[in-house]
């Protein structure tokens, strides 16, 4: 791997750390699902925007933004919303393993639109390494993937927020080739926060009388898996391929996995070990793919 490659790889694990916390966080947060992604992007923007609106350069550039990139910055929140409401709701209507499975499939959306949209074809190498975590994932879930009429709705909605999710990245792919990180992410995390208030009031999500452990656990969503994973993420896209970061972010359940060892004493069964070692050598392989094909000339992406 080329040097620029391997401080991507870093920042890869680095995001793919923090956002594997978000499970350990969740389970010790005494608050609905809704609520949870709620004030994770709340608390989010509200680290945010202070940069965005206090730094001069900044600032400028915020107002600089044209309507088609605050748009496409818009839209990309709106997915990122989508995707948490369709994956979260999803739960309660199928199986865990369905539910992990099947939101898992983003990078194979993330590979459709990157070919469609900019003209990036994913290589061989790479669709392998998004077929070998796939399988992976389906391992760690446990392969109990049984249909029933019950799950039909659950399913579907966890295949929605994998298309949502892959929406996600692919908008960032676009724009971050145009605007800074701190502009990106100013418009797109106060977009899904605005967007998943009436969603969790809709579901009739309980927002208040939290205790404080469970205020100081929506902080550290926002500052660990929100700051440290999804804005390591969005910061990559300028240089990586979506596919690529689609396919890393698999790793989540592999981090979680380690995590709940170190944190509960849990011991993962034998299907998180053996999923989870096929799903970290998909990502092996389709981030040293990507690392390949840097040496040659970039496609050239439309803007307009």
């Amino acid at each position: 791997m080329e040097a620029v490659s391997v401080r991507h790889a870093v920042l890869l694990t680095l995001g793919v750390v923090a956002v594997s916390f978000s499970a350990i966080f969740i389970r010790e947060a005494a608050a609905p699902s809704l609520a949870i992604a709620f004030y994770r992007m709340l608390f989010a923007s509200a680290m945010v925007l202070p940069v965005a609106v206090l730094g001069s350069r900044h600032r400028r550039e915020v107002r600089s933004l044209s309507r088609r990139q605050v748009g496409i910055a818009a839209l990309s929140g709106a997915f990122l919303a989508g995707h948490f409401a369709t994956w979260i709701s999803s739960l309660p209507l199928t199986t865990v393993a369905a539910s992990v499975v099947l939101v898992a499939s983003s990078p194979f959306f993330v590979a459709m639109g990157s070919r469609f949209l900019f003209g990036e074809r994913a290589g061989r190498a790479v669709l392998i390494g998004i077929l070998v975590g796939l399988v992976g994932a389906a391992v760690v879930s446990g392969g109990d993937l049984g249909p029933s009429r019950r799950a039909a709705l659950g399913d579907l909605l966890a295949l929605a927020g994998a298309v949502f999710a892959a929406g996600y990245f692919l908008a960032g792919r676009r724009l971050r080739q145009e605007i800074s990180l701190v502009a990106y992410v100013s418009v797109v995390y106060p977009t899904c926060a605005a967007l998943l208030l009436p969603v969790a009031l809709i579901g009739r999500a309980r927002l208040t009388g939290f205790d404080p452990k469970t205020w100081g656990l929506f902080v550290l969503m926002a500052m660990v898996a929100q700051g440290l994973g999804h804005t390591v993420f969005n910061y990559l896209l300028a240089d990586v391929e979506a596919t690529v970061v689609a396919v890393s972010v698999m790793g989540e359940p592999v981090g979680s996995a380690l995590l709940a060892l170190a944190f509960f004493g849990e011991v993962p069964p034998w299907t998180a070990v053996g999923g989870g070692a096929l799903i970290l050598a998909g990502i092996y392989v389709a981030v040293t793919a990507q690392a390949r094909e840097r040496r040659r000339p970039p496609v050239a992406l439309p803007l307009e």
